[in-house]
């Protein structure tokens, strides 16, 4: 069977692997029908992903159909379309007796440190296999997975309805946060990006306030739309060189920042403005089991992934597929790769 591989950074190859059979352990095989191509993807393919190990099937974005199921696989059956958990802990170190296995001390999460889903089928536990609603296309349903990240990155923000949030960034995961925090109701929601495009997108769905970090500092804009204190929680979902600096000079006293980045690159944090206000700076990594939280927050109506992908390419064009996105291109929001069906 075909797979997208990344052999080391900034080089992508269709390759030819075998087709995987299901055991006691992976006792169900999916035929792969989309997988979405994510920030964390484009970090592998050009050497900038820190958990990344070569050479890797990349991506974990997983929708397909199930079509082959073992005797001991109780969770789906034979034609499910499902989409499949990413992360895969050991169940047995401090963090996961902690109920915490999206930051286990053995992790491996698929399309990173083992292959993912960029090929046509894959053999899976039926437990980290979940039912797809109905509503959304295969390329829609993609979206559920940032979406869990997006619950995850809330879930560590304890968030409050008395809450001034600011969220830096407005592409594929900074819309996917703003969809989650307008369920806690906070008491406003500024946005940041350098596209006025995303920024009005962003309005649209619900930002109280914008502001274009190109444009104006974005720490004193900040402060004047939260009446001089500054925003009570900042996530970083841009993860870019002084996005982590930004945030902490915006947010007010006891406020919480948020950090999602994966880049090693030496970034400039102030001792002072961190002790100063007694901020609490929290990492936000994967998500713990959020799939079925989303699924259910889908079926009920209170997020709405439909329309949200702009751009799709079959697995034969990877390569065209991740030159553009890594061009940024404006009109790119969020892109998908397809596996027939």
């Amino acid at each position: 069977m075909k797979a997208v591989q990344v052999v080391k950074p900034n080089d992508l190859r269709i390759i030819d692997i075998e087709k995987p059979v299901i055991d006691e352990k992976n006792n169900v095989l999916v035929k792969i029908a989309a997988s979405g191509i994510c920030g964390s993807d484009v970090g592998i393919y050009l050497g900038t992903n820190a958990a990344a190990t070569y050479p890797r099937v990349i991506g974990h974005e997983i929708v397909g159909y199930v079509v082959e199921v073992g005797e001991s696989a109780k969770k789906v059956k034979v034609g499910d379309r499902v989409i499949i958990d990413q992360v895969v802990p050991c169940g047995h170190c401090y963090a996961c007796r902690k109920g915490r296995p999206n930051v286990c001390g053995d992790l491996h999460v698929r399309g990173v440190h083992i292959d993912g889903g960029y090929r046509e089928y894959m053999a899976v536990p039926d437990t980290d296999c979940y039912l797809v609603p109905e509503m959304l296309t295969d390329e829609e349903a993609v979206m559920i997975e940032p979406t869990t990240i997006a619950v995850q990155c809330c879930s560590r923000a304890q968030i409050e309805e008395i809450d001034d949030v600011m969220i830096i960034g407005c592409g594929a995961l900074g819309s996917s946060i703003l969809r989650v925090v307008k369920q806690f109701h906070p008491h406003s929601i500024t946005v940041t990006d350098i596209d006025d495009a995303k920024l009005q997108e962003a309005l649209d769905n619900g930002a109280t306030y914008a502001i274009n970090s190109l444009k104006e500092d974005v720490p004193a804009r900040a402060h004047e739309l939260t009446g001089g204190y500054g925003p009570t929680l900042t996530i970083d979902a841009a993860c870019v060189k002084g996005s982590l600096l930004t945030a902490l000079q915006a947010t007010g006293n006891a406020g919480r920042v948020i950090t999602m980045g994966f880049s090693t690159r030496p970034d400039e944090v102030n001792q002072f403005v961190i002790t100063s206000k007694e901020l609490d700076v929290r990492g936000s990594r994967l998500q713990n089991r959020k799939f079925q939280e989303v699924i259910d927050m889908i079926n009920d109506g209170k997020i709405d992934l439909r329309g949200s992908i702009s751009h799709t390419w079959p697995m034969e064009k990877a390569q065209e597929a991740f030159d553009f996105v890594t061009s940024h291109d404006p009109s790119y929001r969020k892109g998908v790769l397809t596996f027939g069906k």
